[in-house]
């Protein structure tokens, strides 16, 4: 057996698409088992650029079965809107398995989430407004709506009335909007069912029959540590467990299934939503970032906030989800600069943090201590080994390695799925 999870170490949109693509062709089952449409992932194949919110990044290996696994939210008509688009550009989305387990996003939840995040003003959290927090707000108040339930009509509207009973008062008394009918709702879920049945599937079977079997097993996580409602930075984070041990909730396999944890870290820092950010960059230096490293959000276009490398951030991550490896993105985004800094302490106070702070307080004070590193001018597009970048740039990765305490495997030196340069075999 072989079980493998890639999660991203920062703020998330480190490029997890990409790395999990890069295995794609040796692996054969890619589960999503955290987060909903909130998340995207961009990959580009032979020139051609695919956008992904909910189908894992294997829908695009023809030899491998991509799996929604019970611990991510699906917004029904955006997973068959994706399907489609890729059928409409040739692509064969027939092998997607889907968790009978897995919770759905109503309509209700996306006028909640939507409202919500208007109510709250200066201290709204960021959402992207896909009704992905209240959906998991829903799940725990087990009055959630699952999969399976879309296949016993009788189940599915009383569920969808008895959680409307609350959400209408809410509708009206607090957020002064118009009730929403439960009928309208569970005849739009409805419409799904045909058309999901094929789709689902008891996923931890199929998952731990495939480990079983000597299968490989590869667990895509969204968003990133920094996300994690238990470890991210509270209250700016998704409502969903991204870390490596989420892997084991969000699919049904169990934690001594997983052989290795691989780290995506972009070569910088990025953030979309709001949040405390140490070494965010409002100058043109970040603009400059932005532009050069088309950081603008998968699933929203939002410019993303940018900064320097932060060793402490990715340190972190690399502690808490017991990281074997890290892939660096991006590398190709730094060229040109005479000077690189990364963030290795933080000032807060007056007193030198080396690792994040404890409090929530403190880590919002917080002020970046860069070290600076020599930059390089030449194009690294065209390297495939190590040694081929420039003798800085290997510098650059070698510091960061020490800072991180965990060895770097691979390094994205392009958007292609070729332009990688692949240090250690990450299977």
């Amino acid at each position: 057996m072989t079980g493998i999870v890639i999660i991203g170490t920062q703020w998330g949109d480190e490029g997890k698409g990409k790395a999990t693509d890069q295995l794609g062709e040796r692996v054969d089952y890619v589960v999503r088992y955290s987060g909903g449409n909130n998340a995207g992932h961009t990959i580009v194949v032979d020139g051609e650029k695919y956008a992904l919110h909910l189908l894992p990044s294997a829908v695009l290996n023809k030899n491998c079965i991509p799996v929604i696994g019970n611990g991510v939210v699906v917004d029904l008509g955006v997973l068959f809107q994706e399907i489609d688009g890729l059928l409409a550009r040739g692509v064969a989305a027939d092998r997607v398995l889907i968790s009978s387990n897995a919770h759905i996003i109503t309509p209700y939840h996306q006028v909640i989430d939507r409202v919500t995040e208007r109510f709250l003003g200066k201290r709204k959290i960021g959402t992207t407004g896909r009704g992905v927090g209240p959906a998991y707000a829903d799940k725990v108040n087990r009055m959630g709506v699952r999969v399976q339930d879309l296949f016993d009509e009788s189940i599915l509207r009383q569920k969808v009335s008895a959680s409307l009973e609350q959400k209408n008062a809410l509708l009206l008394k607090v957020y002064n909007r118009p009730a929403i009918l439960a009928d309208e709702v569970s005849e739009e879920l409805l419409k799904y069912a045909e058309r999901l049945r094929p789709m689902m599937a008891d996923t931890p079977k199929v998952l731990n029959d495939a480990l079983d079997a000597g299968k490989v097993v590869l667990f895509e996580g969204a968003q990133a540590h920094h996300l994690d409602v238990d470890f991210g930075t509270y209250p700016y984070v998704t409502s969903s467990s991204p870390i490596a041990a989420g892997a084991c909730t969000g699919s049904g396999v169990g934690p001594t299934r997983i052989e290795r944890v691989i780290g995506i870290a972009k070569a910088y820092t990025t953030r979309v939503g709001e949040g405390p950010f140490p070494g965010e960059l409002l100058d043109e230096v970040g603009e400059k970032l932005r532009q050069d490293g088309a950081e603008f959000g998968t699933t929203t276009g939002r410019p993303r906030r940018c900064g320097w490398f932060d060793a402490l951030v990715v340190n972190q991550a690399a502690r808490v989800n017991a990281l074997t490896d890290i892939f660096l993105t991006k590398l190709d985004i730094l060229t040109g600069w005479e000077k690189i800094p990364i963030v290795v302490a933080y000032d807060v106070n007056g007193v030198r943090h080396e690792t994040i702070p404890m409090t929530q307080t403190d880590f919002h004070h917080a002020k970046p201590i860069y070290e600076y590193m020599d930059g390089w001018t030449e194009d690294i597009s065209k390297a495939r080994e190590f040694s081929e970048l420039p003798k800085t740039a290997q510098a650059y990765v070698k510091r960061l390695e020490e800072l991180i305490g965990v060895r770097i495997s691979g390094i994205g030196v392009g958007p292609g799925r070729e332009e990688t340069v692949m240090i250690r075999d990450l299977l």
